[in-house]
């Protein structure tokens, strides 16, 4: 058994793609076309850790209901957790990207880490080795 796909809720798939790729170094795995329920187009968009195995879904907000939880998704706690193996290299890239950090690097019994938000505002653990 394996957690095969998490669903984050974005404003828009494009701008959502770019980030998990191009700021993140996510791989895209899947950019298809689909249908809702109720056969309105959508699509199936999903990124990965390279090497990872739990994908990510990029679903875009689709009414009112699911727009008002973009970027608060869990109330404002983090619910997303990157660890790599060169936390300072992959801190630096990020920033780079223009990626935002809400906490500077600490370090913690279970390693290093920084809180910082995707695309959509959710609040994201970047995980290093101590």
């Amino acid at each position: 058994m394996q957690l095969d796909l998490v669903a984050i809720v974005v404003e828009d798939y494009d701008p959502a793609i770019t980030f998990f790729v191009d700021a993140l170094g996510f791989d895209l795995v899947e950019d298809s076309p689909s249908l809702t329920n109720d056969g309105r187009p959508k699509r199936w968009v999903v990124v990965r850790p390279p090497g990872g195995q739990t994908g990510i879904l990029l679903a875009r907000a689709d009414g009112e209901r699911q727009a008002a939880i973009i970027g608060d998704q869990l109330a404002g706690r983090v619910g997303f957790f990157l660890r790599v193996d060169d936390f300072d290299a992959a801190c630096e890239r990020m920033s780079s990207a223009g990626v935002t950090f809400v906490t500077s690097p600490r370090t913690e019994t279970y390693g290093r880490v920084a809180v910082f938000l995707d695309i959509a505002g959710n609040r994201w653990d970047l995980l290093g080795p101590s």
